[in-house]
């Protein structure tokens, strides 16, 4: 007999499925009229149940059909579809990717620290080195080392410390920031991103073919790539570029493929920016050594602390735990671990984007606010020393100086996550402050923000990054 359930359809917009609800009337109007009609049709009833039950299996099978073909649209496969889709571009997923460390290696001139030397973290992981340098007459020179274990490891500033593999006249090691964190495997946004990305890769000259190739450099976390097409000088992205000139901006990866990648993208004769310059070998065919060599160079961004402050309404439901669980949720999302984007370089972070992970959590997290900061929005710029507790500011550049505010500087000299806990004989400006944590830091140039914004922009030459010491978590 003819069935009153109503049949998926395809449309203008794709496979189009009935509701649920239109399913099970039409199931029940087939089941009343299978007995001759006049059944109750109350679902606490036999025949109620059993229509409920048919129409779940008939709506899970359209269901199933619906999500099949969705996955043919690279805007929504996921997993082993989203796999296959990319497998036409010669794409594989990447695997898991190491966090990346800018750390300062101290010693004697002319010391060569070379790809592969090895450093150790607090927390007992191996660094490896992945840009040779040569210690210069100043002492020390900062290098990138990327963690043996893969995946999103917190390595705060200061402890990455100890050389593991010892070279005479390595004498030290430090990194005065925190470390970018790596990936898991790479999720469905990023996988895609990468693929559109992709397309480009086999044209040459265009911005898109230079990201690609860039993106496609084993380990390479996160990549910004832009242009000053003009005959002068212009600042873009907060940073002066040089003019008729390309900019690139990696983290992660080694520097002599990055800067192949970049080289195979932009004919020779264009000018470069960046604080790090490799020089390439052009070994096309039909040239025999020595080879055309080009310098190409690129930049190795400068880590930007986000500071994050998160409100939450006290309650008996509060877990003892709460802040530890909130920093592992936002540090997870901040490198993309809950499968929305991951901070990144160049762009505009917003605290809304950090609310779903911490809700997430469980019904006690009943968030009132959540706020974000960073020295780009600093609060003031001083000088200024520690002895102990106390804060010393000898002198004011900018800005005002208050209870809340996060201390950073350049030097690394800094405890991470020091805070102004209470006010001295300063008020706001020149005298004394007690600072949150004990240690010896002798005058320099220091910077207060806290983090009372919505949104933060971060510039071209910066990539984000996160510490739990940045995270602070109240309760009202």
């Amino acid at each position: 007999m003819a069935t009153s359930v109503p049949q998926p359809s395809f449309g203008l917009t794709g496979f189009i499925i009935p509701s649920a609800t239109t399913v099970l009337d039409g199931v029940t109007e087939d089941i009343n009229e299978a007995f001759g009609g006049n059944l109750n049709p109350a679902l606490n009833t036999p025949q109620g149940q059993l229509a409920s039950s048919e129409a779940a299996v008939v709506d899970n099978v359209n269901q199933t059909f619906l999500f099949l073909t969705q996955q043919f649209d690279p805007a929504y496969a996921s997993g082993r579809y989203q796999d296959a889709l990319a497998r036409i571009y010669f794409l594989e997923r990447n695997p898991a990717q190491p966090t990346v460390v800018q750390a300062l290696c101290t010693g004697l001139e002319g010391v060569v620290i070379p790809v592969g030397a090895l450093a150790l973290a607090e927390d007992g992981n191996q660094y490896l080195c992945t840009e040779a340098g040569t210690i210069p007459a100043t002492g020390n020179i900062t290098l990138t080392f990327e963690c043996t274990v893969v995946g999103p490891i917190p390595c705060p500033a200061g402890t990455l410390n100890q050389i593991y593999r010892s070279i005479p006249g390595w004498d030290a090691i430090d990194n005065v920031s925190d470390g970018v964190l790596g990936n898991n495997v790479e999720g469905r946004a990023a996988f895609e991103t990468r693929r559109a990305a992709s397309v480009a890769l086999n044209s040459n000259g265009s911005l898109p073919s230079v990201l690609g190739a860039v993106l496609a450099v084993p380990n390479v976390i996160d990549a910004f790539v832009t242009e000053n097409d003009s005959n002068s000088p212009q600042t873009i992205g907060g940073v002066s570029l040089n003019a008729n000139s390309l900019y690139v901006a990696v983290v992660g990866g080694e520097a002599a493929d990055v800067a192949q990648a970049i080289w195979s993208r932009k004919a020779p004769g264009c000018a470069y920016n960046g604080n790090t310059t490799v020089t390439v070998l052009d070994t096309s065919a039909g040239y025999v050594p020595p080879y055309p060599a080009y310098s190409v160079s690129f930049e190795i961004p400068a880590p930007l602390p986000i500071l994050f402050a998160v409100n939450l309404n006290d309650s008996t439901m509060v877990p003892a735990d709460a802040e530890t669980q909130i920093r592992n949720a936002i540090i997870s999302a901040f490198a993309g671990g809950d499968g929305g984007p991951r901070a990144k370089i160049g762009t505009t972070l917003y605290a809304s984007r950090f609310y779903a992970p911490v809700a997430a959590l469980g019904s006690w997290a009943q968030i009132i606010s959540i706020e974000i900061g960073s020295i780009n929005n600093a609060s003031a710029a001083f000088t200024g020393s520690i002895a102990g507790t106390t804060l010393t500011v000898s002198a004011i550049a900018s800005g005002t100086l208050a209870v809340g505010q996060t201390l950073s500087d350049t030097t690394g000299n800094l405890v991470v996550g020091t805070l102004i806990t209470a006010l001295g004989t300063g008020s706001g400006g020149t005298g004394t402050y007690t600072v949150s944590s004990s240690q010896t830091v002798g005058s320099e140039s220091m910077k207060a923000a806290v983090a009372n914004r919505f949104d933060i922009d971060v510039r071209i030459d910066q990539v984000p990054t996160v510490s739990a010491n940045d995270i602070v978590v109240t309760l009202s």
